[in-house]
């Protein structure tokens, strides 16, 4: 099990852009959802249950909150 980069309340940008994977049904399939460059903040930290790799659930802006791996973040 690797143990969390990152923590709880802390500032980050995407590193990558990111796209609806399906967990925005409001959003159509793969539609653009954060930018590179990006910021937001981690509002939760969990782990990915099969690869044991944390997962960052990470606020950006209008309240969309989005489950991030680390090297689709880095710290602001």
């Amino acid at each position: 099990m690797n143990e969390p980069k990152y923590q709880w309340g802390q500032r980050v940008a995407a590193q990558i852009d990111l796209f609806n994977d399906g967990s925005f049904p409001d959003q159509p399939e793969e539609a653009l959802l954060v930018k590179m460059g990006d910021a937001g903040e981690i509002v939760r930290i969990g782990m990915h249950e099969e690869s044991q790799q944390p997962v960052y659930l990470v606020e950006f802006a209008d309240n969309r909150v989005i489950g991030c791996l680390e090297h689709e973040i880095s710290p602001v």
